[in-house]
């Protein structure tokens, strides 16, 4: 690393930031982090609204001060700035299908948990939304939250069981989001990865054991 490393300012309790620390870790990089304790509401502060003004982490902060908040953007950002070992693929065509993949299970798998439990948990009470806006909860929403995420691990099944990684054959970002995911829904809403879900299983394995995943 130089002297224009980044410095990421994330929680170690937000799923979204471990998204991009798995991603670091994959690339094999080494960057400065800051912590912001969520419980304590720092990301409402006026420190980190300079820096963020949507409250929310993960932001990376590069060398001359520009902010970069929302992950896919962070991921992008840090795989054209730092090109060893790809992770959005080596041609145009691998990165479309990746970025398919992995914005397919965002918002179906990821996007579904993150609905339900910012609409239930007592604690976000006026923040059932991430962002500059706040929000009541909804808790009608919780049970048909809880019906998506059965069927993303249905669709990620399916896809699991044609291909070894979720956007083909070797492992990639579509494989940290759905991996977050499957954590963020056994921990947030105890939801995991139905025993009968074989191909699922066999991934999943995989994919934790990697080093990265302690990230």
């Amino acid at each position: 690393m130089n002297s224009k490393t980044p410095t990421l300012y994330q929680s170690n309790s937000s799923p979204n930031s471990r998204r991009v620390r798995i991603f670091i870790a994959e690339k094999g990089l080494t960057i400065p982090t800051v912590a912001i304790d969520l419980g304590k509401g720092e990301q409402h502060g006026d420190a980190y609204r300079a820096i963020n003004p949507r409250r929310v982490v993960p932001t990376l902060v590069l060398e001359d001060g520009t902010s970069i908040g929302e992950v896919p953007a962070i991921q992008r950002y840090l795989e054209d700035a730092y090109p060893d070992h790809p992770l959005f693929g080596t041609t145009a065509a691998e990165n479309a299908l990746i970025t398919m993949w992995e914005r397919r299970f965002e918002l179906e798998g990821f996007a579904s948990v993150m609905e339900a439990i910012r609409n239930v948990l007592p604690g976000l009470q006026g923040r059932a939304i991430a962002g500059p806006h706040d929000y009541e909860q909804i808790p009608a929403l919780v049970e048909r939250s809880k019906q998506r995420v059965t069927n993303f691990y249905g669709d990620l099944e399916a896809r699991l069981a044609e291909v070894p990684f979720v956007a083909g054959e070797r492992y990639t970002v579509a494989d940290i989001t759905a991996l977050v995911t499957v954590d963020f829904a056994t921990k947030a809403i105890d939801m995991p990865v139905p025993a009968a879900n074989v191909a699922t299983q066999r991934w999943y394995a995989r994919v934790s054991g990697r080093s990265s995943a302690a990230a």
